[in-house]
């Protein structure tokens, strides 16, 4: 009954860890802004031109100088200045037109920079007095994306990955295995993690600019573009993280110089205690410097995100960054005592549970619904990564079973340790006894470091120890690696939010084509027909007409002359005439129709069969906007 007892905390324990680690993620995920209105409204037709185009987006944004452009419908600029902040929280964003604008149909292109640091670009357009053809051309380079963004990625992917061996390797030292500050392969370790911090962070400084205004990758050189980025708050967070690791070359210093070679333990104490409250210091900064430019700094409840976020990630960097500091312990040349395994067992669990907590917390941010869990891309991603911390999961539970069965290997191989060595002891009265010293000497160290091999490929619990540690690593770097994607990748939450706002958006209303038929009789030979006048789109904007003179049998036949004008006595327009063109046997046409307000309009068709033979009719019809 106990262990079936287990068993059942063992697997409700799995689909809790996921519902924390997943929806949460192991780095902080980020809220992209969605716009979710503007004026004028997307698809919609304003009488008037407008004195500013503004856009309200879902939370903050930070502009650039080319942050909203409006083009007319000649791809002719039609902004004039800057956009510049509309107020109410840097949500709105606006930008000043151009006086007597003419009607027509205006594309608005635009791209900010969500207050979580990641770029989100669109178009919509609408239209003065009424829609029109347009040769806009929108850019073909996404923000965010392309080789740029590929490049972005893997420096965000380095440094949370320092992080994590920088912070994690250098708490397991100094909690669980003091003795590791004297290895080489600790030393590394760690150096490794800052020197991934700084590169990825160099990088990502040079690459901001292009990567938030979809530049190229030659814009990464543009020094302008550096410092046009280190006035934004990203950019101040990335110059924050490098003074910071600055800071952590000095702690590094000391923890594997000073500390390490210290020998009293009365004054290694007393340094310790000066390496903690540098090392957290510095930890807690690096940490910051992603919650407060990410998505924990803007939306609900920011000021209690922020902290949230930086725990997290210090969890992640303890889980993460001890455990693959373990594993090279474990593989290294000294042996990790089996309190030091047990000690980091201990700080692991916790770590999870942490995870956990402030996993929910982030999942109920982000996320928004469980729908968004199989309708957005975000949620499907995480779907992705269900499988991936089920398995690791199971691969934790599993290095803790081998850590409680991890006993005290010199204990249960103290019957190896001495053998006595017979060395010729027989006869030898005529040997030198320096020989027999050096001789024995030898036998002494071989046997020695064939103990050493046995005991070592003797202790399967160590063993298993090690290759469930090295799963759990692999596992956690791909875990690692998702992540990453999902911070770049829009949450369900702002997904549902900009989808919300499209259906409810206006949609410019596309008129069907107006076809009407005005039958004639000039009254002379053949005089008898019909007139099949179509106009297309058939609305208040450019139309293409086409007139087709039929007889009563259905033939087309030509006509010396045929002439189409437009009526519109209520406002007193018109007569508009229409210029036709011949394009084949009885069929005219004519481009570029402007019909300039809705309203009851007369369609006039003038038929000429003859020299003599000529007559008008005439047919009324309804033209919307």
């Amino acid at each position: 009954m106990r262990v079936m007892t287990k068993s059942a905390l063992r697997l409700l324990a799995v689909p809790l860890a996921v519902l924390g680690l997943l929806l949460g993620t192991a780095a902080p995920a980020s809220a992209h802004a969605a716009l979710v209105g503007s004026d004028p409204a997307q698809g919609s037709v304003v009488k008037t031109a407008p004195a500013q185009v503004r856009l309200s987006f879902s939370e903050g944004v930070l502009l650039s100088k080319d942050a909203i452009r409006v083009l007319g419908p000649d791809g002719e600029r039609a902004e004039t200045g800057d956009a510049n902040d509309g107020g109410r929280g840097n949500t709105t964003a606006a930008v000043a037109l151009r006086p007597g604008l003419g009607n027509g149909t205006y594309t608005v292109v635009w791209k900010v920079v969500s207050a979580d640091s990641h770029p989100v670009a669109g178009a919509f357009t609408f239209s003065i007095g009424a829609p029109s053809k347009t040769s806009v051309s929108l850019p073909t380079q996404e923000v965010g994306g392309g080789t740029v963004g590929a490049l972005y990625d893997i420096a965000r992917y380095a440094a949370y990955l320092g992080f994590a061996l920088l912070a994690g390797a250098a708490f397991f030292i100094g909690v669980c295995w003091p003795d590791g500050a004297r290895t080489r392969s600790m030393r590394r370790l760690v150096a490794i993690g800052w020197a991934a911090m700084v590169a990825a962070t160099i990088l990502l400084l040079m690459l901001r600019a292009p990567y938030a205004n979809g530049g190229g990758l030659g814009d990464a050189f543009d020094l302008g573009g550096v410092r046009d980025v280190l006035d934004t708050r990203p950019g101040a967070a990335l110059l924050s993280r490098l003074l910071l690791l600055a800071a952590g070359a000095v702690f590094i210093a000391v923890l594997f110089g000073s500390w390490a070679k210290r020998e009293d333990p009365v004054e290694r104490q007393d340094l310790a205690w000066g390496l903690a409250i540098g090392g957290t210091v510095v930890s807690v900064g690096l940490a910051a410097t992603w919650a407060m430019a990410e998505h924990a700094s803007v939306g609900v409840q920011a000021s209690v995100a922020m902290p949230v976020d930086i725990v997290h990630l210090l969890a992640m960097a303890v889980w993460l960054g001890g455990l693959t500091a373990l594993l090279v312990a474990l593989w290294g040349g000294r042996r990790v005592e089996r309190a030091t395994v047990q000690r980091f067992s201990r700080i692991a669990f916790g770590a999870v549970v942490t995870l956990v907590v402030t996993g929910v917390y982030q999942s109920w941010r982000q996320l928004g619904s469980w729908d968004a869990l199989v309708s957005t891309g975000y949620g499907q991603l995480l779907l992705v990564k269900i499988g991936l911390v089920i398995v690791l999961v199971e691969l934790a539970w599993l290095s803790r079973r081998w850590t409680a069965r991890l006993g005290d290997a010199a204990v249960r191989r103290k019957a190896a340790v001495a053998q006595p060595v017979a060395a010729g002891r027989k006869g030898g009265g005529g040997e030198d006894a320096s020989g027999r010293a050096e001789q024995l000497a030898r036998q002494e160290a071989a046997l020695a470091k064939e103990r050493a091999r046995k005991e070592r490929d003797a202790d399967t619990e160590r063993t298993g120890l090690r290759k469930s540690v090295l799963a759990e690593v692999a596992v956690a770097v791909v875990v690692l690696a998702v992540t990453t994607l999902l911070t770049g990748t829009q949450p369900g939450r702002a997904a549902e939010e900009g989808a919300a706002r499209q259906a409810t958006a206006p949609v410019a209303e596309v008129p069907e084509p107006l076809d009407v038929r005005i039958p004639f009789d000039t009254g002379g030979a053949d005089g008898k027909g019909e007139a099949e006048v179509t106009l297309d789109p058939g609305g208040v904007a450019e139309n293409e007409l086409h007139l087709l003179v039929t007889a009563p049998d259905g033939r087309a036949f030509d006509v010396p002359e045929v002439q189409v004008s437009f009526t519109l006595k209520s406002k007193k327009i018109g007569p508009i005439p229409v210029t036709l063109g011949k394009i084949d046997t009885g069929h005219w046409s004519a481009e570029n129709v402007q019909i300039p307000v809705p309203g009851e309009w007369t369609v006039a068709v003038t038929v000429r069969t003859s020299d003599i033979d000529q007559v008008t009719r005439t047919k009324v019809v309804k033209i919307d906007s």
